[in-house]
């Protein structure tokens, strides 16, 4: 779908997200596929039969569990601080490594042959074997559909099952030169009420609460935002916590 060249996306972001891809559930629903794949450059967007998106967090953490189960590949896990906190190597006894935002960071380990995955929440991953730079692996997504016989959507409960449920958000906001400056120079002990238990700045500000969840922010390095990604338990939790522009949050909060 959309084979052709067009310098203006129809109109819309290039971007493989949920908003932007009722073309592709149009389709699946016409031809009866069990699963749809947008990409654009080495970002990736998934649908199952039952015209659920998933986000990248969620494809990420099905494909980690399944190369562990399915390949036997135990070498680790390489994640950016920005990306989910799910609690998937600690339950595969498999070590996990935490980086800055930016594959490089990634890519390495992967050459070096330390980690079997390395993954990032704004839709980039790659596998030992492949290159060391993020590109979509789409023929093990679709080995995850078919591995289990079910809707990815169906296996996501299962894995929830195992490790717990987990709801990310990523939102940005503009911030004024000033603010961008003095941005997470602050800590907080405390954020909308959830005590702190950990501080992390390999980029950033990520505040880890105990029940290992938490929001990360950190300024753009193209664009005068500060991006916030939030993960709780569930999305009722998240909408309590997270700093959306539905519960007032600005850039004044930030400092």
């Amino acid at each position: 779908m959309h084979d052709y060249r067009d310098v203006l996306f129809e109109g819309h972001a290039p971007e493989p997200d949920d908003h932007l891809l009722e073309d592709l559930r149009r389709k699946m629903r016409e031809t009866k596929a069990h699963i749809g794949i947008a990409t654009y450059g080495d970002r990736f967007g998934i649908v199952d039969e039952e015209g659920t998106f998933f986000q990248p967090n969620y494809i990420i953490a099905r494909l980690s569990d399944y190369l562990v189960e399915s390949r036997g590949w135990r070498k680790g896990v390489g994640k950016s601080v920005a990306t989910t906190n799910l609690a998937l190597a600690r339950y595969h006894k498999v070590e996990l490594r935490e980086t800055p935002v930016g594959f490089k960071y990634i890519g390495e380990p992967i050459k070096q042959g330390k980690i079997s995955i390395g993954e990032e929440e704004s839709a980039g991953l790659s596998i030992r074997y492949h290159v060391p730079e993020k590109m979509a692996r789409w023929r093990d997504s679709c080995a995850v559909r078919w591995w289990r016989g079910k809707p990815l959507g169906r296996q996501l409960q299962e894995l929830f099952s195992k490790v717990g449920s987990f709801c990310p958000q990523r939102e940005k906001f503009r911030l004024t030169a000033e603010v961008k400056e003095k941005f997470t120079e602050k800590l907080p002990r405390e954020f909308f009420g959830r005590k702190i238990g950990e501080v992390v700045r390999k980029d950033g500000l990520k505040l880890v609460f105990d029940d290992r969840f938490g929001v990360c922010s950190r300024v753009s390095g193209t664009e005068p935002v500060v991006r916030v990604y939030s993960e709780a338990a569930s999305a009722s939790e998240l909408s309590s916590q997270a700093p959306t522009r539905n519960n007032g949050f600005s850039s004044r909060d930030a400092l």
